[in-house]
């Protein structure tokens, strides 16, 4: 159904984004949705601070990295020259990154089982810093992928509330590469809707269009902004 092709790398990051936001607006509105309810975050996991320069500079202001360690690595320069960046955390977080993920992300999607939130909840009390939190739900019940069945998202979101004395903000999933993405959208914007959660994490490069359509917040576009690595 999407047509997203690799991004021609003569055309201007700044293009290139509006080209994304035009497809947003598109799709929010044949949905009957406000475009201005999404939000386009700039997957830059495996790009370095110069190839990141420029997209900060054609305007984008919130950028996706999956691992800790590498962001570490480029992003307390690039948000100290620019303050207004918002970094988003979208993959696994192991407890012993939990410390360096509060005091750098201001939103990590990837919430997904007891320990790490207990873990976060000590380190928000600790630094004071409080990140905005997402649980992640394995719609595709995968083995290898992190993420709350959904038959346990509800029990787990109210832990989080009443045991850890965490506000969560919403849901994030990844669905399986075999599987129409719809069905894993609708499903997750079902859970998210019974426990008054308002964010929806969902949607890439290949089927952000479809997410919108399905009430995604915050869709997550690397490929069509930074194109292929390497």
């Amino acid at each position: 159904m999407n047509n997203t092709a690799k991004p021609d790398m003569e055309v201007t990051p700044t293009k290139r984004i509006a080209a994304i936001q035009e497809k947003i607006k598109a799709a929010a509105e044949r949905a009957g949705r406000d475009a201005g309810e999404v939000k386009l975050i700039a997957v830059s996991k495996v790009f370095t601070a110069d190839h990141i320069a420029p997209v900060i500079a054609a305007g984008q202001r919130m950028f996706g990295e999956n691992r800790v360690q590498e962001a570490l690595g480029k992003w307390p320069e690039l948000k100290e020259r620019t303050p207004d960046v918002e970094l988003h955390l979208i993959g696994p977080l192991q407890s012993n990154k939990a410390r360096d993920a509060v005091e750098l992300f201001d939103v990590i999607h990837t919430i997904d089982r007891p320990k790490i939130a207990r873990t976060i909840a000590g380190e928000i009390e600790r630094t004071g810093r409080n990140p905005r939190l997402l649980v992640q739900v394995n719609t595709g019940e995968e083995e290898q992928k992190a993420g709350m069945l959904p038959a346990d998202t509800d029990e787990f979101v109210r832990q989080c509330r009443n045991e850890f004395g965490l506000t969560i903000e919403g849901l994030m999933c990844i669905p399986p590469v075999d599987e129409e993405p719809s069905l894993h959208f609708a499903l997750l914007n079902k859970l998210a809707a019974r426990n008054g959660l308002r964010e929806l994490s969902m949607g890439m490069s290949a089927d952000y269009e479809n997410a919108v359509a399905l009430g995604a917040t915050y869709v997550r576009v690397g490929t069509a902004i930074f194109g292929q690595r390497g």
